[in-house]
Parts: C-alpha cells; sequence; structure tokens
C-alpha cells in the first residue's frame, strides 16, 4: 500500500505547477496581506506540520493530501532557502552547497537504514519519513541553485526556463538509456523547483523585464485550476479503481495520463499567452523621460530650471548599475517623503506599502540585472519600512530614511 503517486506525465505537471504556487502564495502573505516574514514562516510551518500528521495517518496515496503536502513542502522549502539568504546574509553558493550535503547525508541514512531509495517502496512510516525530508531538502536546495543561476549568475527567468527545462530533458533521456531509476527521479525533482520558479517569473513579471505581465494572482489563479482538475481526476480514479500498485502504470492507462497532462500544459500556455495580450508594456506617462528629484523643491537631476513634471534630458545610461528605469519606485518614495514632511506619519505608512509590493512584485525582473545594486537598494527600502512602521515612528528618522532611498534611487535610474 504505496503512500506516494505512481511517477507519471501528470505527476511532474502537477509537481512543477504546485512550484510557483507554493512561492506566489508565500509572497503574497508576507508583503501583501503583510504578515512579514517572520509570521508567515511560522504559519505555513504550522500548516505543513498537521498536513503531514494526516498524511501519515492515511493508510494509502490520498490524492488530496499528498498534493497539498507537496505544496507546502514547496512553501517552506522556499522559506528556508530565502531565511538563510535574505535573513542571515548566507551566500547562495554556500547554501547551495549546505543543502546538497544534507540531501547527501538523508540519502546515505535513507539507504543505510531501509536498503534502498527506490519510490516504488514507500510502504511504511520510516520510508515516507525520509522520503518527506528528502522532499524538504530539495525544495531547499532547488530554490538556492535556481537563484543562483538566475539570480547570482545573471541568467534570468528567460535563460532559467531554457537551461532548466534542458536539464530536465537531458535526465529524462539519460533515464531512458538506463541510467538508474532512482537517480534520475531525484535529479529531476531537484530541477522541477528552479523550472517552476522560472515559468512563474516569466509569466508574472512585468512585460519590461522580458515576462507575459500576468501577474502574481492571475498567474497563481491559473496554476491553481489546473492542479484542482488534474488533483481531483487522480482522486476520482483512486476512488474507483483503488491504489495501483506501483509499476503497473496509471490509474487509466498511460495514453490518457499524457492527454490530461498535455492538455494541462496547452491551458497553461494558451491562457497565458491570451491574457498577455491583453497588458500593454507598463509605462509611466512621465517615467521614460523624468527623473525624481530628492526634495520636490529641487531642480531634477541637479539640473537649473529643471523641476518635477518639468521637461528634463532623456535618461542616461549608468556604468554603476544595469537596474534601468526606477521611476515607479522614486515616485511612491516621494508621495512617502511629501507625507512625511506635511508629519502624516500615518499616511506615509500606508502609502510606503505600495512601494513594498511593488518591489517585490519587480524582484524577479531586476535582480538578475544588477544583484549587488538591488541588494543596496532593499536594504534601504527595509530600513524605510521599519523606520515608518515603529511604534513610535520619529519624523527626523522617516525623513533621513527616505532621503537616502530616494537619493539611490535617482542614482541608480538609467537606460
Amino acid at each position: 500500500m504505496t503512500k506516494v503517486p505512481a511517477i507519471t506525465a501528470t505527476f511532474w505537471v502537477i509537481k512543477v505547477l504546485s512550484t510557483t504556487i507554493g512561492e506566489t502564495f508565500a509572497d503574497y502573505l508576507a508583503v501583501n496581506v503583510g504578515l512579514g516574514p517572520l509570521v508567515t514562516d511560522a504559519v505555513m510551518a504550522t500548516v505543513l506540520a498537521t498536513a503531514l500528521i494526516i498524511q501519515f495517518r492515511t493508510r494509502a496515496y490520498t490524492p488530496w493530501i499528498y498534493w497539498l503536502c507537496v505544496v507546502l513542502v514547496s512553501i517552506v522549502g522556499t522559506q528556508i532557502t530565502d531565511f538563510f539568504t535574505d535573513t542571515l546574509g548566507v551566500s547562495l553558493y554556500l547554501s547551495t552547497g549546505v543543502f546538497a550535503v544534507v540531501l547527501a547525508v538523508v540519502f546515505v541514512v535513507w539507504h543505510r537504514q531501509e536498503r534502498t531509495l527506490a519510490i516504488t517502496s514507500i510502504n511504511t512510516p520510516r520510508r515516507e519519513a525520509f522520503y518527506w525530508a528528502a522532499i524538504l531538502t530539495t525544495f531547499a536546495l532547488g530554490t538556492a541553485a535556481g537563484d543562483l543561476a538566475t539570480e547570482a549568475l545573471n541568467l534570468g527567468f528567460r535563460n532559467g526556463v531554457l537551461i532548466f527545462g534542458g536539464l530536465i530533458l537531458a535526465t529524462w533521456i539519460a533515464y531512458r538509456l538506463g541510467v538508474s531509476q532512482v537517480l534520475t527521479f531525484w535529479i529531476a525533482y531537484v530541477l522541477t523547483r528552479p523550472l517552476g520558479a522560472s515559468i512563474g517569473d516569466l509569466l508574472t513579471q512585468d512585460k519590461q523585464f522580458g515576462g507575459l505581465a500576468l501577474g502574481a494572482s492571475a498567474t497563481s489563479m491559473l496554476f491553481f485550476a489546473v492542479i484542482i482538475v488534474l488533483v481531483t481526476r487522480e482522486q476520482l480514479l483512486v476512488n474507483r479503481h483503488g491504489v495501483a500498485e506501483k509499476g503497473r502504470g496509471p490509474h487509466g492507462g498511460h495514453r490518457a495520463d499524457y492527454l490530461w497532462a498535455g492538455a494541462g500544459l496547452v491551458v497553461v500556455a494558451a491562457l497565458g499567452l491570451g491574457l498577455s495580450s491583453t497588458h500593454a508594456t507598463s509605462t509611466d506617462d512621465t517615467s521614460s523621460s523624468t527623473l525624481v528629484a530628492a526634495d520636490q523643491g529641487q531642480p531634477a537631476n541637479g539640473q537649473p530650471g529643471s523641476k518635477i513634471g518639468g521637461a528634463v534630458p532623456a535618461r542616461k545610461a549608468h556604468p554603476t548599475t544595469k537596474l534601468g528605469d526606477l521611476t515607479s519606485f522614486a515616485r511612491i518614495v516621494t508621495d512617502v517623503k511629501g507625507k512625511v514632511a506635511k508629519n502624516d506619519l500615518a499616511g506615509g505608512k500606508n502609502r510606503i506599502k505600495d512601494l513594498e509590493v511593488a518591489w517585490d512584485d519587480a524582484e524577479a525582473g531586476l535582480k538578475p540585472r544588477d544583484s549587488g545594486k538591488w541588494h543596496q537598494l532593499d536594504d534601504q527600502i527595509d530600513a524605510a519600512l521599519t523606520v515608518l512602521r515603529a511604534g513610535s515612528p520619529s519624523q527626523s528618522d522617516c525623513s533621513a530614511a527616505l532621503a537616502t532611498l530616494l537619493t539611490t534611487l535617482n542614482k541608480f535610474d538609467g537606460v
């Protein structure tokens, strides 16, 4: 009585889609809802523990419980890597190496205890515990390795889709040529994490960053709908036929499984491209030709006679950064700075939420361009958020943090 599904085409489609759902939902709770990373981490870890208790208490593979656990493991695995990288400042090179070692240790202990790593043998509580420990570690490793490739190495999410998709294809070819099923499965499982994240970024990022501009909400709803359909089909087949013995193929046959998996991919691609065609490239009426002055009464770029809202010289490329057009962020900071100058700290606190959301949404497009300068701005945005959200915010502290941030935005802004 196996506790995990057969490894089929629909398995891989659901796995990739659930990866994107997990990442975007965690960001939504932390940023849009405003729970923050620590509260979000605690909440999702608690929910995951509850789901795993239910999973362990089931006597056989139950699709909706299993895939709920996978989505939650995706969220928590991503949060573990983000905690090391963003909170503790651990480099992606180090975290990738550490998680690779941890995964190797899990496999060594698993094999010594059970004498097998076969996915077809997850039929005891101890083997299932090893399985979920490995799954959690693969998500953390996949997140770190994916971020390292697309951000630290400046590959971007478009190249990420091609590279990780190509590596998975090469892994499948190796499997067909006789390489170990266990080895190729776990390699592919790690690679689906950065592939799913790259696909999600491709759909959600604005067109100016090379994405399709669907946004996180639309992309999550689209992926979630396809997952629900495929998992519901799995659940109905299990209810009808019972749990199939491993090695006998998927419920309903291989051909039907390929058709459902292919249909899921076609729906995602068709709706993604269709919805993208309705979104024009995000531009601001003045963002392509103006810079925001650090002080509303000062000339923009320090040029005499060049005020906010007036005609200014065309934006120039800066040799120190490749971040590009940052005026949409600078405009929000200018609004917040104006409210703080009037001692409307509550209004400034509310308005800076827009900056937090916009900056988080643009991360996948901006960060690969110049990760060092992105981190510099990210730290300054965090500093501004901290002083504005303090229990008793100081007008002078808020003004100083916003002035520093606005100066840096204008310094890095360019084409």
